[in-house]
């Protein structure tokens, strides 16, 4: 019983010292990293407010996730995150019996890039980052007068996702 202790503990151990940890919580940034600049993203599609929205939740999980402040004055800090979100749309992608739209796809797609400063060392860039998720639509049949309802909708119920995702996606490296 003792031996099985010790062999999980050494296991265990091993595991820390290798440098595991848990997903969403490592970092990938240089450790000198203490203030994100992090100004809204620039919008180069047709949705109004779509920057505010996606820029908002990224700022918000950048500050949960690191031991660094984040500012949105540009130029401001040892590193500066900018972006242009390039592209916006929602796909249907099932119905329901009557033919109405139940779930929609949202794909967003940004090219955003960490930079250092001074400098302008690329930390990480993406020229195409891409987010996808299905969205579910309460009550089916979507028309014309509230499709924007519907867009809007679909932003705020992914925009955390998004966040999630893109800043995972940066302070983990990949």
């Amino acid at each position: 019983m003792r031996w099985r202790f010790l062999a999980g503990f050494g296991l265990l151990l091993g595991c820390v010292s290798c440098g595991y940890t848990l997903v969403g919580r490592g970092s990938f940034l240089p450790p000198d990293i203490h203030t994100i600049s992090f100004p809204t993203f620039t919008n180069g599609t047709n949705r109004v407010g779509l920057e505010q929205r996606l820029s908002k939740a990224v700022a918000q999980e950048l500050a949960s996730r690191g031991s660094f402040r984040v500012t949105a004055k540009a130029g401001e800090g040892d590193a500066e995150l900018a972006g242009e979100i390039t592209g916006f749309t929602l796909y249907p992608v099932s119905a329901d019996a009557l033919g109405r739209t139940t779930q929609y796809q949202v794909q967003i797609t940004v090219k955003v890039a960490l930079t250092r400063l001074p400098g302008d060392k690329v930390i990480w860039k993406n020229d195409a980052y891409v987010f996808r998720e299905n969205y579910d639509v309460a009550g089916g049949g979507v028309n014309a007068a509230n499709y924007a309802d519907l867009e809007n909708q679909a932003i705020d119920a992914e925009a955390d996702r998004f966040a999630q995702s893109l800043v995972s996606s940066i302070l983990e490296g990949f």
